[in-house]
């Protein structure tokens, strides 16, 4: 071999920057693969679901696309007028500080309205009036108001069959059993497990929540573990397609629908927005509303004042009743309808949207009060105690008087 054709020996500083390269390069591999693997799967992009593993619940709203719920740029006015609320609760059995209590829930927005008057409203540090919280579940009880509505304009019925509405979604048969009721009162049968284990994120609701297919996730989950109508378990699937109903009957996006049925007539105060499977795709029905604490208490008010905000009538007073109603089957051992849930042990007919990681819109009738809170706490942790304190506070106030 000729001299200058000889290879020299690396030298440290290559050998150095091998040693860099070989890694990188694999790394490279590994999140091209990633990046090819999420877009096969139709979830988020691994930038996003990094994030989502690490963010408070509170947090995830901007990391989804939204559409936008307008609001009519008139508020309702929500009268502020503090006075003094039930200052310890028990919890844990024993009586502590109602802040204790609320630091221990991890609460990020506690408001209490009694009588129409906002009495007591409180933030957590770096949050406010103007915050968007997102609604988790508590999205669920606003999609049954919207099929209140479509039911009271004929749009819809509560006897009316998925199969015959969406017709497109494949396993016909499995659809043609279920009815709207069946999905209002979780009886649907839906077999599509109730599920928030980050390490089975494709699993379930879970993966119902990543993917960026909704219709296709529905359809490719159309099996039931059960006969529509015989028992009742909670599936967020099945509010997911009152969704893809409510869009169907209505020719119009849920937000949109949001929007124009009781966000504006009702006079929330800012836009909200609601998270979507794609860019301008399908809304997270189920879950994944985000607005501020004050426009979830008018919301509450509405429930509380049969359906009406101020003289305009918005949700029919017989949909106020049927949500009021606990259905014939219990939902997991608590008695639910329409989207709603009636607490166990409670007899003052109070009912409540209730959303995963502690967010609560508690609406008690009987005592004119509406309680707001919305926290990062635990999956589905302390709820029993948690109503129970707020039906302490709604029973201190009522006995108190104005």
């Amino acid at each position: 071999m000729p001299a200058s054709s000889r290879i020299s020996p690396p030298s440290t500083r290559t050998r150095s920057a091998r040693r860099w390269i070989a890694p990188l390069a694999i790394g490279a591999a590994l999140i091209g693969g990633a990046w090819a693997a999420t877009a096969v799967l139709r979830v988020p992009n691994p930038v996003t679901l990094a994030a989502l593993a690490i963010v408070e619940p509170s947090a995830v709203g901007p990391w989804f696309p939204s559409r936008v719920v307008a609001a009519s740029g008139q508020a309702r006015a929500l009268p502020f007028s503090p006075r003094p609320i039930l200052g310890r609760v028990n919890w844990k059995g024993r009586p502590v500080p109602l802040g204790a209590m609320l630091e221990a829930t991890h609460t990020n927005a506690f408001l209490v309205v009694q009588d129409n008057v906002l009495i007591h409203e409180w933030y957590r540090s770096g949050a406010g009036p103007a915050t968007l919280f997102p609604s988790w579940s508590v999205a669920k009880s606003i999609v049954s108001l919207l099929v209140g509505s479509a039911v009271s304009r004929g749009k819809l019925s509560e006897t009316d069959r998925v199969s015959a509405l969406l017709p497109e979604l494949r396993h016909a048969a499995v659809f043609r059993e279920i009815t709207v009721r069946n999905l209002l009162d979780m009886t649907s049968g839906l077999a599509v497990p109730e599920n928030y284990d980050p390490l089975h994120p494709l699993t379930g609701t879970a993966g119902m929540y990543l993917t960026q297919d909704i219709p296709a996730f529905v359809a490719d989950n159309a099996q039931l573990a059960f006969k529509p109508g015989s028992a009742g378990h909670y599936r967020s699937i099945d509010t997911e397609v009152l969704g893809l109903l409510l869009a169907r009957v209505e020719g119009k996006p849920v937000a949109d629908l949001l929007s124009e049925r009781i966000w504006k007539p009702m006079g929330a105060e800012a836009e909200a927005t609601w998270n979507l499977d794609r860019p301008a795709g399908v809304e997270k029905a189920f879950c994944c509303l985000n607005a501020t604490a004050r426009d979830f208490a008018r919301l509450g008010l509405l429930v509380a004042d049969q359906g009406r905000a101020g003289d305009v009538r918005i949700i029919p007073a017989r949909w106020i009743e049927r949500i009021a109603t606990p259905a014939r089957r219990v939902v997991d051992g608590w008695r639910y309808s329409a989207q709603w849930w009636h607490a166990p042990g409670d007899d003052d007919g109070a009912i409540s949207a209730i959303g995963v990681y502690g967010q609560y819109v508690y609406v008690n009738r009987t005592t004119g009060t509406v309680i707001v809170k919305l926290s990062d706490h635990g999956a589905e942790q302390d709820e029993t105690e948690t109503l129970a304190v707020m039906q302490a506070i709604a029973a201190d106030l009522a006995a108190k008087g104005p």
